[in-house]
């Protein structure tokens, strides 16, 4: 999964996005438990066995990505580190790879939960504290790459949380195509909504395309869309994050707003 690179608390590259899934407490359970269930099916697969939904990846490459990742997480966390850093790509050889990765995972979480909730240090998009956003950023991390390893095993994903899914899903409508790096745009107005018909909490997103970064509006069903998705929340946060098919979805008007959005919008 492509993460986001450097971008400074409180800039412009930012956007408004809601958290409904749960309190930070609940994001560094959801990080825990998915950590486990990755390095499990890293276990299963096998370090060598491709990842059929990061093709240029063997598991050896996910395991080692996601740590350096957690990795990179910590010490912002831990330290309190205020300035924007390039992560340490370094891992262990084979042998100590998902070890290594367990333990890095299980820093993290501990990490998260002895700081402070005044925590200060450096984080790239809008949150309510910087332990928030690592808590919830981290949770949604490990969940995707934990699909991947399973995915590796040949097997479905284990289900998502509906509450949890529809969470991710605003981080990425949201957060990470609210900043001005979002390559989702249309040369006219158009309008993106999409629909996760279990979501607890409202789960309705309005995505209003133009020639700058796009702008989403929160549960407003009574305006109109140009397309409009719709899907069980978990079905909508595996494909809009590039992890399932398309083909669960409903789509109804215009459906070269979704094809823009795999190509264009979709994370990789």
């Amino acid at each position: 999964m492509e993460t986001a690179g450097p971008g400074s608390a409180g800039s412009g590259d930012e956007a408004t996005a809601a958290a409904p899934y749960a309190a930070t407490a609940g994001f560094i359970d959801t990080l825990r438990r998915e950590g486990g269930r990755l390095a499990d099916a890293a276990e299963g697969a096998g370090l060598d066995a491709p990842v059929p939904t990061c093709p240029e990846w063997r598991v050896r490459d996910l395991v080692a990505h996601t740590g350096a990742v957690h990795r990179w997480a910590t010490a912002y966390v831990a330290e309190g580190r205020t300035e924007p850093e390039d992560w340490d790509e370094t891992t262990p050889g084979d042998a100590g790879l998902v070890d290594w990765y367990r333990e890095i995972h299980r820093g993290l979480a501990d990490a998260l939960s002895a700081a402070p909730a005044d925590l200060t240090c450096w984080f790239f998009l809008t949150a309510p504290s910087a332990l928030a956003f690592w808590a919830r950023r981290q949770a949604h991390e490990v969940t995707i790459h934990r699909v991947d390893a399973e995915a590796a095993c040949g097997r479905p994903p284990t289900p998502v949380e509906a509450a949890f899914a529809a969470d991710g899903i605003d981080e990425l409508l949201a957060g990470f195509h609210g900043r001005s790096r979002s390559r989702f745009r249309s040369d006219r107005p158009r309008s993106l909504r999409v629909r996760a018909l279990d979501a607890p909490d409202g789960g309705d997103w309005l995505v209003r395309l133009s020639a700058e970064a796009p702008v989403v509006v929160h549960d407003t069903p009574e305006q109109p869309a140009d397309c409009t998705v719709t899907g069980s929340a978990q079905d909508l946060y595996l494909a809009l994050w590039n992890r399932g098919p398309y083909e669960k979805l409903t789509v109804a008007g215009d459906d070269g707003l979704l094809d823009l959005w795999r190509r264009t919008g979709a994370i990789t």
